[in-house]
């Protein structure tokens, strides 16, 4: 009797550890209407994977998933390098309103014969969602009972908050929360503060667990492109790139200001004119002439793309100095190795960074010019869902054999 009491109470506080290690907190933004915005996904590969693989998993274009993380996606056969297991990446993603929630439901998982949603939500998708998530947004009523090769849509994590952060323009990262972090070092990482991640996700104090999922604002470059143009509303995060406009594109944030720079894309096949009307200046391009007055500049800007057409503008302005060469931010290779993601945040100069810049077909004394035009956007909510970590995975384990165990002592 005394063996059974005492198995009997290992396994209640098993149970009670598991119940208290499986809770993990999200921020929610409601949401009624039926536009999306751009956001990220702060993902952490599970395994060696080829950035077409990543990109698959998301679906996504792979040189938007390259351009997003300021990878060089110029280099030969990118598309088949191998990214080592544990890689964080940021994966550009839809954010639209589903339920009546911010969320992204663009993508698809193919069931393998070994996978649970468990597995599933906290090892494929690193913990951006939960098993309880699928299961309910594809109606699945027997978990047990997962068909391999059947599809699943799975909801992820996103937010939108009117594309800002204290009337500036920002994009949203969804950033599952690791062993050892602390909001403190979140907001230096991503050169924010504590007490603006605490107003954005709602938080009473700054207390944080791994499995948590935290809407991080990051400074972003806005674009003024024409309303009725696909890329309209394009939002690049400060030291990273975007590419546009059928690859012919590619538009950069930073470093040192927040002013969205377009230029031809290293990728430019078969592009549409991008010359400005009235002028031989193409998008990116400018010249200056100093005068009694100031300095003259006139540039060719890209405004967007309509209907398989590149739209330019020739905008001249007095400015009080002539500017110098722009700098681009700078791009890294496809890591080998896993890297910590730091150097996501505002971009130093190339020379600062000792990294380079990817090529463009213009000649290397091209500037930015457009403005922003921000706007202030609210606070989300928070809702807790069940989060499968290794350690909740073992403790279930555990507690079911336990289980076993006890019954057969009775």
């Amino acid at each position: 009797m005394e063996k059974k009491s005492l198995l009997l109470f290992f396994f209640s506080s098993l149970l009670a550890l598991l119940a208290g290690s499986a809770i993990a907190k999200s921020t929610i933004e409601p949401c009624s209407t039926t536009d999306s915005c751009l956001a990220l996904l702060g993902y952490s590969l599970y395994a060696d994977l080829k950035v077409a693989e990543v990109a698959a998993l998301f679906q996504v274009d792979p040189v938007a998933l390259l351009a997003a993380n300021a990878i060089d996606f110029s280099l030969p056969d990118v598309d088949n390098r191998i990214l080592p297991a544990g890689l964080f990446l940021r994966v550009p993603t839809s954010c639209s309103c589903s339920g009546g929630i911010r969320r992204s439901v663009s993508t698809r998982y193919t069931l393998r014969p070994a996978d649970t949603l468990a597995s599933v939500a906290a090892s494929v998708f690193s913990g951006l969602t939960s098993a309880d998530q699928i299961r309910d947004v594809n109606g699945i009523q027997d978990p047990s009972a997962l068909d391999a090769g059947s599809t699943l849509v799975v909801p992820l994590p996103c937010s939108c908050f009117n594309s800002t952060d204290n009337f500036l323009p920002a994009v949203y990262l969804s950033y599952v929360v690791l062993k050892g972090d602390s909001v403190a070092a979140i907001a230096a990482r991503y050169a924010t503060t504590v007490t603006d991640i605490m107003n954005v996700n709602s938080m009473g104090d700054p207390s944080i667990h791994p499995g948590d999922i935290l809407a991080i604002p990051l400074p972003a470059c806005t674009s003024t492109f024409q309303q009725f143009a696909s890329d309209s509303g394009l939002l690049v995060a400060n030291g990273s790139y975007a590419i546009t406009a059928g690859h012919c594109i590619q538009c950069s944030c930073g470093p040192g200001n927040l002013n969205l720079y377009c230029a031809p894309s290293s990728l430019a096949v078969s592009c549409p004119s991008m010359q400005c009307g009235n002028s031989n200046l193409i998008i990116g391009n400018f010249t200056s002439q100093q005068t009694n007055s100031g300095c003259s500049v006139t540039s060719c800007n890209y405004g967007g793309f309509v209907n398989g057409s590149i739209f330019t503008s020739l905008t001249t302005t007095l400015q009080p100095q002539c500017p110098g060469r722009h700098q681009l931010p700078p791009v890294i290779p496809p890591p080998t190795t896993t890297l910590h993601d730091s150097y996501l945040g505002p971009s130093p100069s190339p020379a600062e960074a000792g990294g380079r810049v990817p090529s463009s077909s213009i000649p290397q004394t091209t500037h930015t010019f457009p403005g922003a035009s921000p706007a202030a956007g609210p606070a989300g909510s928070t809702s807790e869902a069940y989060f499968a970590s290794p350690w909740s995975q073992m403790l279930c384990t555990l507690t079911i054999s336990l289980s076993f165990f006890y019954n057969n002592l009775i």
